[in-house]
């Protein structure tokens, strides 16, 4: 995860009114709390680009796509996380009345950073695998203009496949094509001034 415990030995009614009373956010993983740190501007900018294209791709379909404060639980493994762009099709099923915690996701995104690409690529990954609904994850670098794109196949197996500038991420499961180029509109075009 990248962060060290906030608190531990949480139960997840403990961990669910702990959070709902933060100013901040934190996942949750066997029993701890751990808070999430900031991204930069390419990784919001990033996120911004794929919700929006995702949005308007999805205007007409009985899909949503929601940003990083939608929280998930994986019910297999009793994790909480925030993923930086999920999308849920059909009626979102929920943990609870508060709606605050999402259990169906389809597709989840994840604008990697260097604090956490190792918990996203492995850890995290193998959770929401977990979750039948799940059938696409998306890696997107902010490194670079490449996106990790990972299908789930109908004997359970992965398929990885990478593109880059010029190519276009086929999201079969909600029918949405993305373009690598339009998810990085604007994120490298000109040095960040300091100051």
């Amino acid at each position: 995860m990248g962060q060290a415990a906030v608190q531990s030995q949480l139960s997840p009614a403990e961990y669910l009114a702990f959070e709902r009373n933060s100013e901040m956010r934190h996942e949750y993983a066997d029993g701890e709390i751990f808070a999430m740190s900031g991204g930069t501007h390419e990784h919001s900018l990033i996120a911004a680009n794929i919700i929006g294209e995702l949005r308007l791709a999805l205007e007409a379909r009985p899909c949503r796509v929601l940003t990083s404060d939608m929280r998930i639980k994986v019910h297999a493994t009793g994790r909480y996380v925030y993923p930086d762009v999920s999308v849920v099709c059909g009626s979102p099923v929920f943990e609870d009345a508060t709606r605050d915690t999402l259990l169906n996701p389809v597709v989840i995104i994840e604008v990697l950073s260097d604090s956490s690409e190792a918990y996203d690529r492995g850890d995290k990954f193998a959770h929401y695998r977990s979750i039948e609904s799940f059938k696409e994850y998306v890696l997107a670098s902010q490194k670079e203009a490449r996106m990790e794109h990972f299908r789930r196949l109908p004997d359970g197996s992965w398929l990885l496949r990478i593109y880059e500038r010029g190519e276009v991420v086929k999201l079969d499961a909600i029918g949405v094509e993305l373009s690598v180029d339009r998810a990085y509109l604007k994120v490298f075009d000109q040095p960040a001034a300091e100051g």
